[in-house]
């Protein structure tokens, strides 16, 4: 009861925050799912972590809707008619929206929006207008940065008007990927790159990759976590390599025993949630997403997170000097690697009959962390503060992402003097899809909006929520946190040397 009256008297937060909060702490003050005491061990010292998914789940955390349908047939259940024109067609996505849960109460998904909105494009005039307003709506009401577009692969009328608005709004919401592909022209990249170092989106997702994995049918949602479109992700929990290392008394150790078990714990926990989700909080039976053939429960997947692989490696190197350590040495690397590939190996041997889309199994996501993580790097990147050069840093990267098919990247900041030369981006770009990196983001050191970890958030916002004002972006707080436990302003800015 302390915790409601905290929430209610927060000066800190908006009525709708206030509204979402007293929500969580309703359903946490529930005890509905049936957790052994092996899983609740790890649990409670941090080991395994729901994300604060809450204790009885009642919707699944990311939903991806097949938006081409809704355009094609409008909804029965919201009383629209397919669109006409582009004010329709903008006004029925935002109407949409409203009505798409998630974890956060948000959309997490908003489509491949270019593809979307152009058969609407008559006069580029009235279009650039139509999305201008389409854009700031979003921003303004789906207050969370956790809201993700998609454009591309191949470039449009409104995937260039869209960067364009993007570029001069500089809002941190929504955000937003380029499927980049082979297809991909140069101008078109190059303009998003123009349009990423003044606002941080959008990133660049590997499209031949993620199209490989999917069967062609993916969006990348949330903060860069590919998923099937007319399905989604029950759950997504994840397992902390950091705290887990210290349960070992070896590498081997470590390995062959204590990783497994842990996995065991967690796919446990994971078949619990979805267990309730599915069969008892009705959710799949009424909501009029799945009536309607926008989602189906046949095409959900989970998502099975780690992060701290590399203090989870430190660990076990044993020093202090930086040659030696994960991200730089060629013994760090490789042991992370083998860690990765025995999580992999563990992961596939279970199977969750809910999980049909996957055949079965739980698709791996390196998770970016939480505002709550103190000195602990998100999924398997390199500590901030510990990057190599540019180079290096690219290849040691690239060789994890073949084993996250449900997410994985890192971010690179770059000098302001970049925004003279994007070329030098894009063949950076390029590069490190042909070493079969997946998702790459970047922003300038300039800029106000900022990628936290994959999520985007305002300088601004975080200086005024730090002296106590209301802010509308319910992300600021975790950037906050994430600017104080992280260092996340501290990332190392790349040159064009």
């Amino acid at each position: 009861m302390n915790n409601i009256l905290d929430i209610i008297k927060d000066k800190t937060l908006t009525y709708e925050q206030k509204v979402l909060s007293l929500a969580r702490a309703a359903e946490d003050s529930l005890n509905v799912l049936n957790i052994s005491t092996q899983v609740q061990e790890y649990r409670d010292e941090g080991i395994i972590c729901d994300l604060n998914e809450g204790h009885a789940p009642y919707r699944p955390r990311y939903i991806v809707p097949d938006y081409e349908k809704f355009m094609r047939n409008g909804s029965e259940f919201l009383d629209l008619k397919p669109a006409s024109d582009i004010w329709d067609a903008v006004n029925n996505l935002l109407i949409l929206y409203k009505h798409v849960p998630s974890i956060t109460s948000f959309p997490v998904s908003l489509g491949n929006i270019d593809t979307l909105l152009e058969p609407y494009i008559k006069d580029e005039q009235e279009a650039y207008h139509a999305i201008k307003l389409f854009l700031t709506h979003i921003d303004r009401t789906l207050t969370d940065s956790f809201c993700h577009a998609n454009i591309g692969p191949l470039d449009t009328k409104a995937g260039k008007l869209i960067l364009k608005v993007q570029k001069e709004l500089q809002t941190s919401i929504p955000n937003i990927t380029l499927k980049y592909s082979k297809y991909t022209s140069d101008n078109f990249a190059i303009d998003a790159i123009d349009t990423a170092l003044v606002t941080a989106k959008p990133s660049f997702a590997n499209h031949e990759m993620f199209s490989k994995e999917f069967n062609g049918k993916y969006n990348i949602v949330s903060c860069y976590n590919g998923l099937t479109t007319g399905g989604g992700s029950y759950t997504l929990c994840r397992l902390n390599l950091a705290f887990l290392a210290k349960k070992s008394i070896s590498e081997e150790d470590f390995i062959t025993v204590v990783l497994p078990d842990a996995v065991k714990r967690m796919d446990e926990y994971i078949d619990e949630r979805i267990k309730f989700l599915v069969e008892e909080s009705g959710f799949f039976n009424g909501n009029f997403l799945v009536k309607e053939g926008l989602i189906s429960r046949d095409h959900f997947t989970a998502m099975f997170g780690m992060f701290g692989l590399a203090e989870c490696v430190n660990h076990f190197i044993g020093s202090d000097k930086q040659e030696y350590r994960f991200g730089h040495s060629e013994e760090a690397n490789n042991l992370g690697f083998r860690i990765i590939e025995k999580l992999s190996q563990e992961v596939n041997k279970h199977e969750n009959p809910y999980c049909e889309i996957s055949k079965g199994k739980f698709l791996l996501h390196a998770q970016v962390g939480i505002d709550t993580d103190n000195n602990i790097s998100p999924g398997c990147r390199i500590p901030i503060g510990e990057e190599p050069e540019l180079p290096q840093h690219l290849i040691q990267s690239a060789k994890f992402h073949k084993f996250f098919p449900s997410g994985i990247g890192d971010i690179f900041p770059f000098d302001s003097t970049c925004k003279k030369n994007p070329n030098f981006i894009l063949d950076i770009i390029k590069g490190a899809f042909k070493e079969n990196m997946r998702y790459f983001s970047l922003y300038s050191s300039d800029s106000d909006v900022i990628r936290i970890t994959g999520y985007l958030v305002k300088k601004s916002e975080i200086e005024k929520l730090e002296k106590g004002e209301q802010v509308l972006r319910d992300t600021v707080a975790l950037g906050l946190g994430a600017v104080k436990n992280q260092g996340v302003l501290n990332r190392k800015v790349r040159k064009n040397d």
